[in-house]
């Protein structure tokens, strides 16, 4: 049986074993979400005098839900997004050889060939490399490659910076010289990849099922908080886990993580579809 790809955000992509598990238990998330509703309004917003804040009953059931789906989604595979700013140089090398984790030898190839290119110097290049956590945090940064779980809007400030200048993290964000970063900002163009995500490469597995009971809590008319989550793959991806690549300009790029107004092209859908032979 082909694999079923997830959005851990929207119910409609669940598997039918997913949903089955989830359906038996739908009245302990609704439950439980209408009484801590209930509790944040009579303590949190201070409409009862009591100092400590009232129990959930619920709250044993829900959790054990949390972590049951944490375990079933050990096996599957969610869709992710990773923020970023590329060359179409490095979006065709993705597409041709996969993702690649980020280490400090990656970053100084990809250094090294904007220096060929004539985008930055030698100087700039060693500046760059020199300022990278890496040196400071190499095992928490190494052979990683970072995502979200959902799509968010591309003027959010936790990834606005990520696609202002190349280099992300492990480059940009820590250079303070302006002349070393504003060439950064002309690099490239600000890109948002779709990545199939097996859930066994990372250690999210759990915050996985607490997003899926969340989707499900409000695709029944309860409203959880969406927990939305980062998350890293610790091994390489291959070609085609890189369901799509949004580039700035484009309409999908814009309308990311806007609740899917009109005109959003849900383009990876149908190509994992292709991919996998899976009909629905």
């Amino acid at each position: 049986m082909a694999e079923r790809l997830i959005d851990v955000w929207d119910a409609k992509t669940f598997d039918p074993q997913l949903t089955a598990q989830l359906h038996d238990q739908v009245d302990v998330i609704t439950d439980y979400v209408a009484r801590d509703r209930e509790i944040f309004l009579a303590h949190e917003l201070g409409r009862s005098r009591s100092l400590m804040r009232p129990e959930n009953v619920h709250a044993g059931a829900f959790i054990a839900l949390q972590e049951a789906m944490g375990e079933a989604m050990e096996d599957r595979t969610i869709r992710a997004w990773h923020y970023t700013r590329l060359t179409d140089a490095e979006v065709e090398l993705a597409r041709r050889e996969g993702i690649h984790l980020s280490t400090p030898q990656t970053l100084q190839n990809r250094l090294e060939v904007l220096a060929a290119s004539g985008d930055l110097t030698g100087v700039q290049v060693e500046a760059l490399y020199a300022a990278s956590p890496f040196h400071e945090q190499l095992k928490s940064r190494s052979d990683k490659f970072w995502m979200t779980s959902h799509p968010i809007a591309i003027d959010d400030s936790g990834v606005e910076p990520l696609m202002a200048h190349w280099g992300g993290e492990v480059a940009s964000m820590w250079m303070q010289d302006e002349a070393h970063l504003a060439p950064l900002a002309r690099i490239g163009r600000p890109r948002i990849l779709e990545v199939a995500v097996p859930l066994a490469l990372t250690s999210h597995a759990f915050s996985a099922g607490c997003a899926v009971v969340a989707a499900y809590g409000r695709a029944h008319g309860a409203h959880p908080e969406k927990k939305a989550f980062d998350l890293y793959v610790h091994q390489p991806l291959p070609p085609s886990a890189l369901l799509a690549v949004h580039t700035q300009g484009e309409v999908n790029f814009d309308a990311m993580g806007r609740s899917h107004p009109p005109g959003f092209i849900d383009v990876s859908i149908g190509f994992w579809k292709e991919l996998t032979g899976e009909d629905d």
